[in-house]
């Protein structure tokens, strides 16, 4: 939906919650217009029910206002003295309609200076977890969201088992686009498995279709750009998994912010030329650096001299990612990630042979690398060059790029596009250029032969970006292996990660000391 649609969304609302307060408020000593009033309306209602004025920027917020507006219900119910449980149900079940019945049935008066405690031990459980529920949720949906790292593809930078601390604000929030979904979870709701949000469903791939449960795009400003090399996470752009439970279904339609969260290390930004030559990226003609906390992984072939290798040993004992096992009847091992210094200690081990390195060869076209165009023989290790698109920039369109920017145009961005003979026609409209909206990134792993990145999905619009890893709080190597050295240590910085786990721990007993010594200090008094 549209701002414009929203806003008449929003106006209904406001003249549906006129029509079944307006005789309340006239009870409560105020003026029935006040009902009708917009933002206003909510204020004053506020004070009716004796709670803080704040509680109406929390009805406008996304998702907390599914939390809230129960509560409100309730609320009003029960500052005309409807406080019996089934008052409490039927204000949740008629979805607020309860209030017409109050409104110009029942027989009610205003209870003023309401005790707004709760009334039993089961009412203080039931206020304390809504308290807790809509706190979370603001944490999460607007500053700091938990992460935790499912795969190898940027091990050394970021292990799997890494439990991290997502920002938000850096780049700036970007507010919830699925309307009607669960607090503080995805795409899938735990223990039931299914889907945590409310969306149309569709099977045929439509840029005119809209999902009417969908806000538009909007960003908080943040205070920082992506900058080259930044770890980020961001919406897989080509998800169309159904919930991470179901398989995949190529057709199957997935909102932007429920589509599958990914980090990945940002190589390319908005305006840049990239190309990958031997599986390393060059940027605008330059050899692309990563930080000294990062390092590239590739796949190789070894040759052991004996029986006696053991690959798993080896793997652990030279700090190798991905060892994949025998190959061939020759005994021949792959391993998919060895770093540089990795492999610098691994080849001179008296029981490897030989050490080959598995590249893909230039001008081969590699199985599922973006675009999937015939024309374009690209792989993982020889891709490019392409441009990442900036927002504002007009590039020459014609048939020969078109397979690079046409997801761009059309799903991105929500253009009709066809073609007609050698002429593109946008919106119905022949065109030999393209002005972008957005801008767009290239995401990869340092694990470059064993990651779903870029090279298969293309660009990242920024509206799919969620935030930037800021903090290691928890790590684990399998179950039963903590790693305390990565306990509380940054993801970005020079140097090797530092753990401030100990002073944490003594900030943490501090406090809890001071505010027993003061609790303590004040029964005395």
């Amino acid at each position: 939906m549209t701002w414009t649609e929203w806003f008449i969304v929003i106006v209904i609302i406001q003249v549906i919650h006129g029509l079944g307060t307006w005789k309340l408020y006239q009870k409560a000593d105020r003026q029935a217009w006040e009902a009708f009033v917009p933002i206003y309306n909510g204020v004053v209602l506020m004070k009716i029910i004796n709670r803080p004025w704040w509680w109406i920027i929390l009805m406008f917020l996304p998702i907390i206002n599914l939390i809230m507006l129960p509560v409100v219900w309730v609320e009003t119910a029960r500052s005309f003295g409807k406080n019996k449980p089934v008052d409490t149900v039927l204000a949740v079940v008629t979805f607020g309609f309860y209030n017409f019945y109050l409104n110009y049935v029942a027989d009610v008066e205003h209870v003023k200076d309401r005790d707004r405690d709760p009334k039993s031990s089961s009412g203080e459980w039931v206020s304390s977890i809504l308290f807790a529920v809509v706190a979370a949720t603001l944490v999460h949906t607007y500053f700091m969201q938990p992460y935790v790292i499912p795969t190898s593809s940027l091990e050394k930078s970021l292990l799997v088992g890494d439990f991290l601390f997502v920002s938000k604000f850096h780049y700036g929030a970007r507010t919830p686009m699925t309307a009607v979904a669960a607090p503080m979870v995805h795409d899938t709701l735990p223990i039931i498995k299914t889907k945590s949000y409310i969306a149309e469903d569709r099977r045929e791939l439509s840029s005119s279709w809209k999902n009417k449960l969908q806000f538009p795009y909007f960003r908080i400003p943040g205070f920082q750009k992506i900058k080259q090399n930044d770890i980020v996470v961001f919406n897989q752009p080509a998800d169309t998994m159904y919930h991470m439970y179901k398989p995949a279904d190529r057709y199957y339609y997935k909102p932007v912010d429920k589509k599958t969260n990914l980090v990945k290390r940002c190589v390319g930004l908005p305006g840049d030329s990239l190309e990958i030559r031997n599986g390393y990226v060059y940027i605008n003609g330059k050899k692309n650096t990563l930080p000294d906390r990062a390092h590239l992984q590739f796949s190789y072939l070894v040759q052991p001299k004996s029986r006696t290798f053991n690959q798993n040993v080896m793997a652990e004992r030279y700090d190798i990612t991905d060892p994949f096992g025998i190959i061939n009847a020759q005994n021949t091992y792959k391993f998919v990630a060895i770093s540089d210094a990795s492999l610098r200690k691994f080849k001179d081990h008296p029981n490897v042979g030989s050490i080959t390195p598995i590249k893909e060869p230039q001008g081969v076209r590699g199985a599922n690398i973006f675009p999937n165009d015939p024309n374009y023989d690209w792989n993982n290790d020889w891709f490019g060059p392409l441009y990442i698109p900036e927002a504002g920039k007009t590039i020459t369109l014609n048939l020969e790029v078109l397979p690079l920017y046409k997801r761009i145009i059309t799903e991105y961005e929500g253009n009709t596009l066809s073609v007609k003979g050698n002429q593109i026609l946008i919106n119905d409209e022949v065109t030999t250029s393209y002005t972008f909206n957005q801008d767009y990134y290239w995401m990869m792993g340092d694990n470059r032969h064993n990651s779903l990145d870029a090279r298969v999905w293309g660009f990242v619009p920024f509206n799919h970006v969620v935030g930037k890893p800021v903090f290691i709080w928890m790590s684990w190597n399998g179950l039963k292996n903590p790693r305390w050295e990565r306990f509380f240590t940054t993801v970005h910085g020079a140097g090797a990660p530092v753990s401030y786990l100990i002073p944490f721990l003594v900030l943490l007993f501090g406090y809890f000391g001071f505010m027993k010594w003061r609790k303590h200090k004040k029964a005395k008094a």
